[in-house]
């Protein structure tokens, strides 16, 4: 089953979820083709996570048109200052789809307290060549 954020938020699983997750982490996405040289608009974004065999959306839009979605705000366990080795983080499912090329991929992303995640897409444009003589 799909829920987004505000529907999740009035179930005993989301109190569970932000008791381990009472901060906030940054992410940015950048959609490009060409190494950077091409922004992808209009890629539809959305991000998830799977909590209690449901996925819950936190967040879902397309980037602008330079390629990016600035600032999506997503809960975050707090930094443990004893194990800064291994700080503590919250995975996030990324699905990016472009339908002019068909594209249709999938990220993992972790999200860290107070710290902003840059995630880069980069697309390889499909080519349509035709077979035939000169």
């Amino acid at each position: 089953m799909n829920y987004n954020s505000e529907e999740f938020q009035k179930t005993e699983s989301y109190k569970q979820f932000k008791n381990s997750n009472p901060s906030e982490g940054y992410l940015k996405i950048r959609a490009y083709a060409a190494s950077g040289a091409i922004p992808i608009s209009n890629m539809q974004i959305t991000i998830s996570k799977m909590i209690n065999n449901n996925k819950i959306i936190f967040f879902s839009g397309p980037t602008n048109s330079s390629g990016i979605i600035e600032r999506i705000t997503l809960p975050a366990p707090k930094l443990d200052s004893n194990n800064l080795d291994m700080p503590n983080a919250t995975s996030y499912d990324i699905e990016a789809t472009y339908n002019p090329d068909n594209i249709d991929e999938t990220y993992k992303v972790n999200i860290y307290e107070n710290i902003y995640v840059v995630q880069n897409i980069s697309i390889v444009p499909k080519l349509n060549v035709m077979a035939g003589g000169n």
